[in-house]
């Protein structure tokens, strides 16, 4: 059942479900952050409306840099202007930001420990048509090996807000991963979020004869991350009509992780499936294995890319192609539970 205490919206698996592109809400949380703060800035690297930073940089243009095509002076120049002060936010494709500028963020930016939100659009390979070339499936694990760096994967366009304002207020360098196509819009403007809790979208439960309902013991866990999270739950739907007792686990936070909420679920359930778009070796199923092996080891199955470049094609033959689907994901738990 999806988790009421936090106000999700009841139509996720309608067919009249609204879809929004996450980049959306990166766009307008940014501006909400710019008319909060007059220390916000934005710096584009010459992709202003693709990725969604033309609001704040319309409404701000004295506030606004656009750097063009130099993703490495993006965030040199970005890093001395928050030493001087400012909460500079940077956009481009996630391919060339952090793909093209990565020293770049590592030395001026996070060595220096300043608070820059580095925001990379078009992330997965549902950028689609683009091809393998645009098809930032590697940033999660760039961004996350680096000291100091919050990771932020949202789900949907609700929540790329809400990260983005939240990024604003925080002290630190910020990267904020964020999808082209529209998907499902799974929460609400009431849906709380915090950077680095995690969230339970769906448990097992039983009705009652006095018409409460009570919690059953999960026999998988499931944690997902950005747009597959919508898959995540579709899986977790189907396979409870199987007997499988399922918890969905929104992993939004990728860094810092929500070690107590990840802890908790591995003990709880006995077994672990980790879903995003992005390869497998060194993704967010990679973080939560590091550390479950060290605090509470479980079977676990991973749904992702493995070791590979994507290729043109649409969003939804890319994500089946490459074994990241709802049919996989069913398979994935019921492979681990074989394991338990």
């Amino acid at each position: 059942m999806l988790n009421s205490n936090i106000k999700l919206n009841s139509k996720i698996f309608g067919a009249d479900c609204e879809q929004v592109p996450i980049r959306n809400g990166f766009g307008e949380g940014l501006l909400a952050a710019g008319e909060a703060d007059e220390r916000v800035v934005g710096l584009c690297a010459d992709l202003t409306e693709s990725t969604r930073m033309n609001l704040f940089a319309e409404k701000f243009p004295k506030r606004f840099v656009q750097v063009g095509v130099a993703e490495q002076n993006l965030v040199t120049v970005a890093s001395g202007m928050a030493a001087m002060g400012k909460i500079p936010f940077t956009s481009s494709y996630a391919m060339f930001s952090p793909g093209r500028n990565w020293e770049q963020i590592r030395t001026t930016i996070c060595y220096n420990n300043r608070p820059v939100k580095i925001a990379g659009s078009h992330a997965g390979v549902s950028v689609g048509p683009d091809g393998g070339t645009h098809q930032a499936i590697e940033d999660i694990a760039l961004m996350r090996v680096i000291p100091r760096m919050v990771v932020l994967s949202p789900c949907d366009s609700n929540e790329a807000k809400k990260a983005t304002l939240a990024a604003a207020k925080i002290d630190a360098p910020v990267y904020i991963r964020l999808a082209r196509e529209k998907t499902p819009v799974m929460t609400t403007e009431a849906t709380p979020f915090e950077i680095g809790k995690a969230q339970i979208f769906w448990s097992p439960r039983s009705d009652l004869k006095s018409g409460e309902r009570s919690d059953l013991k999960p026999d998988v866990g499931i944690i997902a991350t950005g747009a597959l999270l919508h898959r995540a739950l579709s899986a977790a739907r189907w396979l409870s009509e199987e007997g499988v007792k399922v918890k969905v686990m929104n992993l939004a936070t990728i860094k810092p992780l929500d070690e107590k909420a990840i802890v908790a679920l591995a003990r709880e359930c006995g077994a672990i499936v980790t879903v995003e778009e992005h390869q497998i070796a060194g993704g967010m199923g990679g973080a939560v294995a590091e550390f479950l092996a060290a605090r509470a080891p479980v079977p676990m199955e991973f749904i992702g890319v493995r070791d590979q470049f994507g290729q043109s094609g649409t969003p939804d033959q890319l994500i089946e192609h490459y074994g990241m689907g709802e049919s996989r994901i069913k398979d994935a738990a019921r492979a681990v539970l074989r394991r338990k």
